[in-house]
């Protein structure tokens, strides 16, 4: 039985590249076969004949080891899915999509708990963090950027400090036109890939 993932890449393979670079913002060289995609401000070089995927920053072997699960699945997806389309500016949870209640709760739910807490108290330190990954500063909470995990899905991430009131939050928002480039169990992946590279 095929996997998700095997599934991606056949479907991938068979696709004109000219098309899936127009679509979902990426490059494609003919001669090696390979796509180039930009993702928390690195390149990887994707494969997709071999399955495979390459980077040389040093953050890369994050997204090609620890977190390889979500990235595997989430990049060839993407590339599939991918529409030629403008960002709404309407940011949404995760748990607001369409069938998004099911899927981002119980064992699903994302770990938005543990990246208040490490951050909760430092501020600057999440930002050094998201400038890290590629993340532009934005204006939300206490403090907030957007990084691009896909070229054409920003996520938002927010965090309130703690104070003497409540305790520390923290929040991931996406574009509305998230829906529109990827099914939802890849959205739920590239949410979990983009709090755990935080952490």
């Amino acid at each position: 039985m095929q996997t998700g993932e095997d599934k991606a890449w056949e479907t991938l393979a068979d696709l004109d590249p000219e098309d899936v670079c127009k679509r979902a913002g990426v490059q494609f060289n003919r001669e090696s076969g390979l796509y180039t995609l930009k993702s928390f401000g690195m390149e990887f070089s994707i494969f997709p004949k071999a399955k495979s995927m390459s980077g040389t920053a040093a953050e890369s072997s994050l997204l090609l080891g620890r977190l390889a699960y979500f990235f595997r699945l989430s990049v060839p997806w993407y590339l599939i899915s991918a529409k030629e389309i403008p960002f709404t500016g309407r940011l949404v949870k995760p748990a607001d999509l369409a069938g998004g209640q099911l899927f981002f709760r119980g064992s699903h739910i994302l770990p938005l708990d543990k990246m208040a807490e490490k951050f909760g108290g430092n501020t600057v330190n999440f930002m050094k963090r998201g400038g890290e990954l590629g993340g532009e500063p934005l204006d939300y909470g206490d403090a907030s950027f957007r990084f691009y995990p896909l070229p054409r899905v920003p996520v938002i991430m927010i965090l309130w400090g703690a104070d003497e009131e409540f305790p520390a939050r923290a929040d991931l928002l996406f574009d509305s036109t998230c829906e529109l480039h990827l099914p939802l169990d890849i959205i739920w992946s590239v949410a979990m890939m983009s709090i755990l590279i935080m952490l």
